[in-house]
């Protein structure tokens, strides 16, 4: 595969991540994405045999993406509270730079099987971690005992809805700002710190 090859399949899956992320899978189709990349659309489907191969790609690309960002910022991370933290502020960032990308999980979330049932199956790993995490800190009486299931479903709505929801936020007029982003994420972590503090 030559340099050029692999820079076509790349632009093709950013491209698709923008588009799938932030119009809807439905909204977009190959002839505007060939329209927008300048290609033929015959290009994106050398690489991409259909509109499905795409979104299967965009899922896998996205899952990796969103795992390794994850994984980074556990590595740098300390023990208990330190690594909620982490996680929190990971997805914030991801939430930044790559907006489209958290979109595309709503998105993915919206579609049903067989597309979330994928993207699932390829979070399960850091989930079952995380739930993992959550049941020692309770059991060690670091954090408060509850359904870790349900708590991490609890963040990751609350996590993923304040960082991604921006015209639900301007609706409620709430400012989408960098500065405002930051204040969100404060207090946001100050619920969870407060929802997880042992009694």
């Amino acid at each position: 595969m030559t340099a050029e090859a692999v820079r076509t399949d790349d632009r093709v899956l950013d491209a698709a991540i923008e588009s799938f992320g932030t119009r809807g899978y439905d909204a977009t189709s190959l002839d505007a994405l060939a329209v927008e990349l300048g290609v033929r659309k015959q290009t994106i489907l050398y690489w991409f045999p259909s509109k499905e191969a795409l979104l299967a790609a965009v899922i896998d690309r996205c899952a990796a993406e969103l795992s390794s960002a994850l994984e980074q910022a556990l590595s740098r991370a300390g023990r208990g509270w330190d690594r909620v933290e982490a996680i929190v502020r990971a997805v914030f960032r991801l939430a930044l730079r790559r907006p489209a990308l958290l979109g595309l999980l709503r998105e993915v979330s919206r579609l049903g099987a067989p597309w979330s049932t994928r993207l699932t199956d390829q979070l399960d790993p850091l989930v079952d971690r995380a739930r993992a995490f959550l049941d020692a800190e309770m059991e060690a009486g670091a954090m408060r005992r509850t359904d870790p299931r349900l708590m991490l479903l609890s963040a990751y709505s609350t996590v993923i809805g304040v960082a991604t929801e921006v015209e639900v936020q301007r609706a409620l007029g709430v400012d989408p700002s960098l500065r405002a982003m930051v204040i969100r994420r404060r207090e946001l972590l100050a619920f969870l710190r407060s929802a997880l503090a042992p009694t």
